[in-house]
């Protein structure tokens, strides 16, 4: 997939591949963060004095990482959503003037603050022992930006998926979206046995990548994350959150036709 070449962009297979190797980077994100414990004051509002910051220990970390990778055209690639879009700066480096593959409204397309909120509430007592580590808090809070960020990029990549659908099955899609029929949507992006694929593969890389292999023989194997837990987190969060993202950008997207008319 080259975001300089629009036509590889909205290939399905390219997407599948790109979305295929995501799950490595979550697999191995989310067996980095379980090594800390779950340490709820990363996530507590103003629990710590920090000049200028009103919020978690989390955001304002998050936030000077978003800032820094700003000036540096990260934000600027198409598959790229931050987490702070309203108060990041400008880079100093030269646009690189990405080719138009999405929707002019892209941006108003960012599920972050819900992927943020679940990650905290939900993801993180699966991942974690429950307690506090006063002594890696800088730790755990990084761990969680390289969790957050691979689940955003993997989650908003639907944005990608939706338009692909589109322009294969323009008509269709049309009038589920003239009728504003969600249901009809969310069936017509819904491949059940593509997802049942992704759970299975899930599963087995889980085993294989969060098990020490000297011990693969062994009668007591031990993962540094669950495999099953790995399946339900995709199951319950990533896979419905992606289609909600397809959805919106979708429900959408016959106002850029209209503009084009």
């Amino acid at each position: 997939m080259d975001f300089m070449k629009p036509e590889t962009v909205l290939n399905l297979a390219n997407i599948r591949e790109s979305l295929v190797r995501m799950e490595d980077t979550i697999i191995f994100n989310f067996i980095e963060r379980s090594q800390f414990y779950s340490s709820p004051s990363v996530y507590e509002p103003n629990k710590f004095p920090i000049p200028n910051f009103n919020g978690s220990f989390l955001d304002w970390l998050l936030l000077s990482h978003e800032k820094i990778h700003s000036q540096v055209r990260r934000y600027e690639a198409p598959d790229e959503t931050p987490f702070f879009p309203d108060h990041l700066p400008e880079t100093f480096l030269p646009s690189l003037n990405y080719p138009p593959v999405l929707a002019s409204y892209t941006d108003e397309i960012n599920a972050n603050d819900e992927i943020k909120q679940i990650y905290i509430s939900e993801i993180i007592p699966g991942l974690s022992t429950h307690g506090e580590q006063p002594e890696n808090l800088g730790s755990t809070a990084m761990a969680d930006i390289e969790v957050l960020q691979s689940l955003s990029r993997r989650i908003h990549f639907g944005k990608f998926v939706a338009e692909a659908k589109f322009q294969n099955e323009k008509e269709r899609f049309t009038k589920l979206i003239k009728e504003k029929d969600v249901h009809g949507i969310e069936d017509a992006i819904t491949n059940a046995a593509v997802e049942e694929k992704i759970l299975e593969r899930l599963l087995e890389k889980g085993k294989a990548y969060g098990t020490d292999p000297s011990l693969k023989f062994s009668q007591h194997i031990q993962s540094k994350v669950k495999p099953e837990t790995i399946v339900k987190i995709y199951k319950d969060y990533v896979i419905p959150l992606t289609k909600k993202v397809e959805v919106d950008y979708l429900l959408k997207r016959l106002e850029v036709e209209d503009d084009k008319n």
